[in-house]
């Protein structure tokens, strides 16, 4: 028996086209908020600056440009001549299998290179700057991204490099008091005993793989939002952007 909607009662078909509606309404927003995150940070990256970017941020992960990347394509689309390296991100290799790739597609000016030869390439002048992703940012500033992020923070505190973190205003969570209570997910033995299809640890070997890791606020140089660059102190300046 078909049934019958009473006027005013919502349908299948009516809650199909809100949701689609809703689709469509968030994809608009998403790509607004990186074209935001893009315009403010293009400014960051000067003629012939080498940046360096870890895991992926791109328009595979978020809508068109991006989010770490943003910068990046806004700046080149301005006709800055620039070098992007991009680390490979073991274990799972979303700088090579997706953030080179795009970007090369892109036509933009990137070198793929392995997590460990970050610091020779600091040490060799040819990093001037840093952008990252992030999955969470604490109230206090600290940044959860993927794994090896921390590494790259580290070498350019030390190198005097920028290490800036492109986000969303809403990746801020103002529940989440410090880095220390975000729980990192530890994921197979697998992913770290292989490389692709092939075994390249002992067997039964006793394998460590956090998917992510924190990066202490002291280590940011900044934010990158769609409301404009965020610097310290984080605890006073998130509030005056309206991101807490």
């Amino acid at each position: 028996m078909k049934k019958v909607y009473a006027s005013g009662e919502t349908s299948p078909k009516n809650i199909y086209e809100k949701m689609v509606a809703e689709a469509i309404n968030i994809h608009k927003q998403d790509i607004a908020i990186c074209e935001g995150i893009g315009s403010h940070g293009k400014e960051l990256i000067k003629k012939d600056f080498g940046v360096l970017t870890h895991c992926n941020a791109g328009s595979l992960a978020t809508s068109r440009l991006g989010t770490a990347t943003a910068p990046m394509y806004m700046a080149a689309a301005d006709g800055v001549k620039f070098q992007v390296y991009a680390d490979e991100t073991r274990p799972l290799c979303q700088g090579s299998r997706l953030t080179a790739w795009e970007l090369q597609k892109a036509g933009l000016n990137v070198t793929l290179i392995c997590d460990n030869m970050a610091a020779s390439m600091m040490a060799q002048g040819k990093i001037d700057l840093v952008i990252v992703g992030t999955d969470r940012v604490a109230a206090n500033g600290d940044v959860a991204n993927k794994i090896g992020t921390l590494g790259v923070a580290i070498l350019a505190k030390h190198f005097g490099i920028p290490f800036y973190v492109a986000c969303p205003s809403s990746t801020f969570d103002p529940g989440t008091e410090t880095g220390k209570d975000i729980v990192i997910e530890q994921r197979g033995a697998d992913e770290v005993c292989h490389f692709g299809d092939k075994r390249t640890a002992p067997v039964g070997i006793k394998v460590e793989n956090p998917a992510f890791d924190v990066t202490p606020n002291n280590l940011v140089t900044g934010f990158i939002t769609e409301k404009g660059i965020i610097t310290a102190p984080y605890d006073k300046n998130l509030k005056k952007l309206g991101v807490k």
